[in-house]
C-alpha cells in the first residue's frame, strides 16, 4: 500500500531511495566565487540574563527548529521519519515556486549542542543535499541564547551553487528566481520563528502534523490541496533525465 502526504508521490518510497543517495557534492569544492554564502540572524525572542530557562524560548525555539516548523509552507515543506534520530534523518523537501514543485532528498549530517566560548547556549543541526537535488550544499540552523542580554537567535548558514546536472529550462530559470527566492526564504524563516514564538497558544496546543503511519509532512500548518494536482512537478530535478526516479 502507497503512503502518501501530497496527492501524488509515493512518500515512503521516496524517502527509501534517498537512503541510496550520496551527498551531491565534495567539500574540497566549496570556494568563492563558485558558491554563495549566506548568513541570516533574526532575534526570535528574549529571556531572562543567564542560561536558557526552563520551558523558556530557547528550548520551546530549539523544539520547533528540531521538527522543521520555521519552515514557509507556501515555499518548502518536508516528508521525514518521524521516529527516525536527527543526525542521519532523511527528509524529502517539495519546493514551491507558483506553479512548479519539486521534490528533492536531504540529509541531516550534524547536529550542534554546545556553549561556545564567549558563553552562548547554541543548539542546531545542518543538512547536505543529496544526488538528484536542484542545488549542491549545506544548510545550518541554529538557536542561539546570549546569556549577557537574554536575546534568543534564530541563524541560518548556508553555502550552495546550482547543481551542474541541471537542464538550461532550469538553470535559466535558476539565475533568474533562484537567489533571490533563496534569500527571501531566509527572512522569511526568521519572521515565521519570531511569530510563533509571540503565539502564546503554540506550545499549548501543540503541533499537529498530517501524519500516514510513520511520515510526518512539515511544517505542522501544511496541508494538501486538490489544487496541486494542477502543479507541474519534477522529482529530483538535479537527476539527469535519462536517469528517472526509482518511486512514483
Amino acid at each position: 500500500m502507497r503512503s502518501r502526504l501530497l496527492d501524488t508521490l509515493d512518500h515512503a518510497a521516496a524517502l527509501r531511495a534517498l537512503a541510496e543517495r550520496g551527498v551531491n557534492y565534495d567539500h574540497g569544492e566549496v570556494r568563492a566565487p563558485e558558491w554563495s554564502f549566506d548568513t541570516h540572524r533574526r532575534a526570535v525572542a528574549r529571556e531572562a540574563t543567564g542560561p536558557p530557562e526552563s520551558g523558556g524560548a530557547w528550548e520551546t525555539a530549539c523544539a520547533l527548529v528540531r521538527d522543521y516548523e520555521f519552515s514557509v509552507p507556501q515555499r518548502i515543506r518536508a516528508v521525514y521519519r518521524r521516529r527516525a534520530a536527527l543526525l542521519g534523518r532523511d527528509m524529502l523537501l517539495e519546493g514551491r515556486f507558483y506553479g512548479l514543485r519539486f521534490f528533492m532528498g536531504v540529509r541531516v549530517t550534524e547536529v550542534i549542542d554546545e556553549t561556545r566560548p564567549n558563553g552562548d547556549r547554541v543548539w542546531g543541526w545542518s543538512y547536505e543535499t543529496l544526488e538528484g537535488h536542484l542545488e549542491r550544499g549545506k544548510m545550518t540552523y541554529e538557536v542561539v541564547k546570549h546569556p549577557e542580554t537574554g536575546v534568543v537567535e534564530f541563524v541560518i548558514n548556508g553555502c550552495s551553487q546550482a547543481s551542474p546536472t541541471l537542464g538550461p529550462i532550469m538553470r535559466v530559470g535558476w539565475l533568474l528566481f533562484g537567489r533571490r527566492t533563496q534569500l527571501r526564504f531566509y527572512a522569511r524563516c526568521g519572521r515565521r520563528l519570531h511569530r510563533l514564538l509571540r503565539a502564546a497558544s503554540f506550545p499549548a496546543r501543540g503541533a499537529e502534523n498530517v501524519r500516514r503511519g510513520d511520515l510526518v509532512l512539515a511544517p505542522s500548518d501544511a496541508r494538501p490541496s486538490v489544487l496541486e494536482r494542477l502543479t507541474v512537478r519534477r522529482h529530483e530535478p538535479g537527476r539527469p533525465r535519462h536517469h528517472p526516479p526509482p518511486f512514483r
